[in-house]
């Protein structure tokens, strides 16, 4: 589980809790028909605007914002140069011994594709497909969970007006104004709520795990490349290090 955005979500919903708890009357922020309306409005909305079949992939657009295991950038520099070494010492047959440890299925495809003996500008065009499509399939989770950020307070506050006229068509009673004011504001509560703790932060995380992706894919695509032409691990590990900053380099040298 990735720890920062667990412990985002558990700091926040203790934030919040703690603030309610700690007023008078904090049990009034508990609403069952407020959080009907704010969610089933903004998962209705979220049904219409996207395809069913995208529906059901946003089970694993949230598992990919919490549960994501990718390569680090040295790991994966240095497995490379090995990777050339034994290309370069017993030929790329030899490398399917490593297809076990590579850890990365895409990594593991560009392994394949040097040790079928294909040419490098097609292992480029294949592989940057794979590359093309995995970040069309990130940017569409990301534009769901921005569309229900965006979607969760618009219909907090069509449940915060359904709440006003109630309120209103009973004004011969002022007793009750207070009452019903608070409940029409708690739709909108809830709203901004799921939309700046959850949904929003969320929608930012995986396009910043999906902009790392992206990266190790063209690394690997680059390391498979320069396996398919035979060049030494020493230019493999200069070329991959292009891809990492200047800090990263000084404190990482891959070994030969």
């Amino acid at each position: 589980m990735d720890l920062g955005t667990a412990m985002g979500l558990l700091a926040g919903l203790l934030c919040i809790v703690w603030s309610i708890a700690s007023a008078p009357g904090g049990a009034g922020f508990i609403h069952i028909p407020a959080m009907l309306i704010t969610l089933g409005g903004m998962t209705a909305a979220t049904f219409i605007h996207f395809t069913l079949k995208q529906m059901i992939g946003l089970f694993s657009v949230f598992k990919k914002t919490l549960f994501c295991k990718q390569l680090v950038e040295q790991e994966l520099i240095q497995k490379v140069v090995n990777y050339a070494a034994i290309n370069r010492r017993d030929g790329a047959l030899a490398l399917e011994k490593q297809l076990s440890d590579a850890g990365d299925s895409f990594l593991v495809t560009a392994l394949r594709m040097v040790i079928d003996g294909q040419q490098p500008e097609v292992i480029e065009e294949q592989l940057g497909m794979e590359i093309q499509y995995l970040q069309e399939r990130h940017a569409d989770g990301k534009r769901m969970l921005e569309f229900m950020g965006s979607a969760a307070p618009a219909w907090g506050m069509i449940g915060t007006l359904i709440g006003l006229i109630q309120m209103l068509r009973a004004l011969d009673n002022p007793s009750n104004i207070g009452q019903g004011m608070a409940i029409a504001l708690l739709t909108t509560f809830y709203g901004a709520f799921m939309a700046n703790l959850v949904f929003l932060p969320m929608a930012g995380k995986l396009g910043i795990r999906s902009k790392k992706e992206a990266t190790l894919r063209q690394m690997i695509s680059e390391a498979a490349m320069a396996l398919a032409r035979g060049d030494s691990p020493t230019a493999v590990r200069e070329r991959m290090q292009t891809f990492v900053s200047a800090k990263q380099r000084g404190e990482f040298k891959p070994r030969i």
